[in-house]
């Protein structure tokens, strides 16, 4: 019964520090990379597209230009 017991406690996650460290640890690796891949795509998204061509009227710019 013993012997058991202790098969148990080898396969289970909360006994072993062991293996649910490693566990926890690849986890935060990958909940971290994937925010950043998620972050990096969200800014490529939403990144600055350029200068809008504006229409500006000849009598305000910095030369205005009269009739």
């Amino acid at each position: 019964m013993a012997n058991e017991l202790e098969q148990h406690k080898a396969k289970d996650f909360t006994y072993s520090w062991v293996n649910s460290s490693r566990f926890l640890f690849y986890l935060q690796v990958t909940c971290l990379s994937a925010f950043l891949l998620g972050a990096c795509y969200k800014l490529y998204n939403a990144r600055y597209k350029g200068a809008p061509e504006v229409a500006v009227p000849e009598s305000t710019q910095y030369t205005p230009k009269y009739k």
